[in-house]
């Protein structure tokens, strides 16, 4: 089982890269620790994949554009395909270890067009409502389903293994397929797509300067659109998002380089030392200076 202490994107589409996702066998399992000082939160992502996961300890938040789901210590839960959410500790700080099974649908649906697809597959990837689900061991529909989840967690790897595995994701979808939500239940938000391409943008630009025009240009929107998508789907403004977004990029260049700090700031848009230090400590609690001696150990 793999440790995540970071995410990564692809270069092309900004999707989420999983490390050892091969189309052979299109699973990891991954154990996620998230808060303290090396991994505060997951920024805003998809992935195709979908995720089935269970808080080992810590009560985790997750955001999708549709709604806001807190998950505490011994709660499961499911996150659609291309679904973009977030997450972060509930207490600012407060570590959270998280276990995840992040798979391609297709590893039980098996070929395009076929019966599982379209009978099992396809309804609950569909589903109105279904971007986010809960798991509570206090729900009696969904404990006997969190159980069997925590127990996917110990097949022991060897020969066999990924047989065991796609058995035991089968019966954990039929689970969820029985708990979806109900037909007439709210859709996902539009402007998925729009959202996606104005943050592809600033992957691509964050080193430059920035205006709400261009980040509207880049999905084919007015001002005014910009603002109420970003609003709609990440419960933000675009210049909040963006100095997020640099932020992060700073703090992975002060981890995992010897750059000044002044080289750093023009590097992820934020400037001179000065301003990139005064902006950094509003974001992260301490100075550049600080947080590279912590991932240092010092």
């Amino acid at each position: 089982m793999q440790t995540i202490q970071n995410i990564q994107f692809y270069q092309d589409t900004r999707e989420e890269r999983l490390p050892g996702f091969a189309p052979e066998f299109p699973y990891i399992a991954t154990r996620c620790e998230i808060g303290g000082d090396t991994y505060r939160f997951a920024p805003w992502h998809w992935h195709q994949a979908v995720e089935l996961f269970v808080i080992q300890s810590g009560t985790l938040v997750y955001d999708t554009p549709a709604r806001r789901l807190v998950f505490p210590p011994g709660s499961g839960g499911f996150v659609n395909s291309n679904v973009l959410h977030t997450t972060r500790p509930q207490q600012p700080g407060a570590p959270v270890l998280q276990q995840l099974h992040i798979f391609d649908p297709s590893l039980i649906a098996g070929a395009h067009g076929s019966r599982i697809e379209k009978d099992y597959v396809l309804p609950l990837l569909t589903a109105p409502g279904a971007d986010l689900l809960r798991l509570d061991p206090a729900d009696a529909a969904a404990a006997p389903l969190l159980a069997r989840l925590q127990a996917s967690f110990a097949i022991p790897e060897g020969p066999g293994y990924e047989l065991r595995i796609r058995a035991a994701l089968s019966e954990l979808w039929l689970g969820l397929l029985a708990l979806r939500p109900a037909p007439n239940t709210a859709p996902r938000p539009a402007a998925d797509d729009k959202i996606k391409q104005m943050m592809r943008y600033i992957d691509e630009h964050y080193a430059e300067p920035i205006r709400t025009a261009d980040l509207a240009a880049a999905a084919w929107l007015s001002e005014r659109e910009c603002f109420r998508v970003f609003r709609e789907m990440l419960h933000t403004t675009p210049g909040a998002y963006l100095q997020q977004y640099r932020i992060r990029q700073a703090c992975r260049l002060l981890a995992e380089t010897q750059q000044p700090l002044g080289e750093i700031g023009y590097a992820c848009g934020l400037g001179s030392a000065s301003y990139f230090g005064k902006q950094f400590r509003e974001v992260m609690g301490c100075t550049p200076s600080v947080y590279r001696a912590q991932m240092a150990g010092l």
